[in-house]
């Protein structure tokens, strides 16, 4: 059984080692890349056209022999508009270009993780709070696009440009462009450093925004309870803090980027200074002329201009491998309940027969909740399972449909193990009703045609009929056509039960599994649909967890669970004879019933 892996806190794997991977599992980001760079490096050479320009036209234009050239002037201002209108253009390809293939990359990776969370099992899911994982798949994935489609567009360009810069800057006046060099030293050489500091801050950052998004989604869903038990304190209080750990460390993380952005304004400035300084003196001696000195300013304030926006793509990069190492790892998290694909095999159609072997079972660091089961079910039988509360009856619905898989033993359809049956084999033959019928925001006929892509109206008009539940159908609003709201929310409980197993019902499976499908029924309802589960599980094997015993009355079979063991297995007679368990068991019910 595996867990949802965390982030270190000192920040996982390094930044290539992420960025190798991450674009792994984004191959779109990397599509058409040479081209994205050509372009960006046209854009980043279009920069330097203007001080370029400017020496020109002042040594040659303005201060040259024979006085100024009015014509000369003209032509290098032409040629400065062409090549910034260039430079804009391929600025806005390469931008282009790279959003595109952003968002088609983050998007398979939204869907990979998304897909990957789903194929862990229940219990995988619920070691993470469900808030944390929609966090991983949304603004974690959103912190990668907003680094990419800007830092990563800067960082590339910025590059360039210190390139660029540097070499033109070598050309006027090498002794200057060694100084330039020297004062950003100390600040490059602790780049790394910075980086580290910042990246185990960011990387809480998106720890306490999954905590937060947590700690909201919890009190949205249960947000009836919560007024219930007159705990809205207590909850806002839970919501606060949550809100504050994210502030303070949002701003922790600020103030350090603050810091770095800072200390490079200063140097910046410094280093201006240094140059006008040095460079007037230098051209006072003859060694620079007017135009290469102003032309190496503007280079100062292209090769400054980077070293400023640093810190920012800093800021967005240790943002963003923050946010990928948590994407990463729901992606290494590895999927215990695994599809066998190409190399398992279809479950054959028809009544299943189910052998438990040796079956134990024990949910992360907690004792074993099953142990030892050996059953057999035979096809096409009404199989009712009963116990206590935390006895393992639910458990055993859960490995029957390969909801989990059992720490030892094996659980056999029909003779072949189910962990070598294709998941789209095993969910169209084994459907399973839970105790809480789940609905999406559609209407009562998309919700009904979930488990049944195409299936008709009239369909579900005669499947409601055999259910005896047509005219309660008919009685919504809009009939069929009723919007039953978030999560079923314009239903009772006990009317989302009632779609839950008529889907279950047009969805007809070999091998049906409620897990105290009833339970939220009212009495009355129950005898309704009884009757019409008596039709469903005629000539298909149906396990019913069994909360109450009227369902173990009425079937084949009654397996007795206590204590995580099948203690007896038989007809409901014999059982009220032989077995003490069931005895009590039936007593408490009965008594209840009265």
């Amino acid at each position: 059984m595996s867990e949802i892996a965390a982030v270190p806190a000192e920040g996982g794997p390094g930044a290539l080692a992420t960025l190798r991977r991450g674009l792994a599992f984004s191959p779109e980001m990397t599509r058409g890349l040479s081209l994205t760079l050509l372009l960006a490096l046209v854009s980043t050479v279009g920069r330097v056209v203007v001080p370029v320009t400017v020496q020109q036209t002042i040594d040659r234009g303005i201060r040259g022999e024979g006085g100024p050239r009015p014509g000369l002037v003209l032509a290098l201002a032409g040629a400065a508009v062409a090549g910034v209108a260039v430079t804009a253009v391929t600025a806005y390809l390469t931008n282009v270009r790279i959003f595109v293939a952003t968002e088609s990359g983050l998007a398979t990776l939204r869907t990979k993780a998304f897909r990957h969370v789903h194929d862990l099992s229940v219990l995988s899911q619920n070691s993470e709070r469900r808030g944390t994982l929609v966090a991983r798949v949304t603004t974690d994935v959103d912190t990668i696009s907003t680094f990419v489609q800007f830092g990563g567009l800067l960082l590339v360009t910025s590059t360039g440009q210190l390139l660029v810069a540097t070499v033109l800057m070598a050309w006027y006046s090498w002794p200057l462009a060694l100084l330039v060099w020297v004062c950003y030293l100390p600040l490059f050489a602790g780049l790394r450093t910075l980086q580290q500091i910042v990246s185990r801050a960011y990387t809480t950052v998106r720890a306490r925004v999954g905590d937060l998004l947590g700690a909201i989604s919890e009190s949205v869903v249960g947000a009836d309870t919560i007024r219930a038990y007159g705990v809205a304190d207590r909850t806002q209080a839970r919501i606060d803090a949550a809100v504050d750990a994210h502030a303070k460390a949002a701003t922790r993380a600020q103030v350090i980027v603050a810091a770095s952005f800072t200390t490079g304004v200063l140097l910046s400035g410094l280093v201006v200074a240094a140059v006008v300084g040095i460079g007037t003196w230098t051209g006072v001696d003859g060694d620079l002329t007017l135009g290469e000195l102003l032309a190496f300013l503007f280079l100062v304030q292209l090769f400054t201009g980077p070293v400023q926006m640093g810190t920012e793509v800093l800021n967005e990069l240790q943002n963003a491998l923050a946010g990928w190492r948590r994407v990463l790892a729901v992606l290494d998290t590895p999927a215990d309940v695994a599809d066998p694909g190409p190399d398992g095999v279809d479950l054959a159609p028809g009544p299943v027969a189910v052998r438990f072997e040796e079956v134990s079972y024990a949910y992360p660091h907690g004792p074993p909740v099953l142990t030892g089961v050996d059953l057999d079910l035979p096809a096409g039988r009404r199989v009712a399972v009963v116990g206590e509360t935390g006895s393992g009856k639910s458990t055993l619905a859960k490995l029957l449909t390969r909801l989990a898989d059992p720490a030892s033993g094996r659980v056999l359809l029909n003779g072949t193990d189910l962990r070598r049956i294709r998941f789209s084999s095993l969910r169209e033959r084994v459907v399973m009703v839970p105790q809480e019928g789940f609905l999406l925001d559609a209407t009562l006929a998309e919700n009904l045609a979930w488990g049944r892509p195409g299936v008709t109206p009239a369909r579900m008009r005669e499947a409601l009929s055999e259910l005896g539940l047509l005219d309660w159908a008919g009685g919504l609003p809009r009939g069929l056509h009723t919007p039953v709201g978030q999560r079923g929310e314009s239903l009772s409980a006990g009317e989302r039960q009632l779609v839950a197993l008529a889907r279950a019902y047009l969805a007809d499976p070999d091998l049906l599994v409620l897990d105290e499908a009833t339970s939220s029924v009212d009495p009355a309802t129950e005898v309704r649909l009884q009757r019409a589960i008596d039709g469903l599980t005629r000539a298909r094997t149906s396990v019913a967890i069994a909360h109450r015993l009227s369902t173990a009355e009425t079937s084949d079979l009654v397996v007795v669970v206590d204590a995580g063991k099948v203690v007896d297995a038989g007809p409901h007679a014999d059982l009220l004879a032989r077995c003490r368990v069931y005895q009590e068991l039936h007593a408490s019910w009965a008594s209840a019933r009265t």
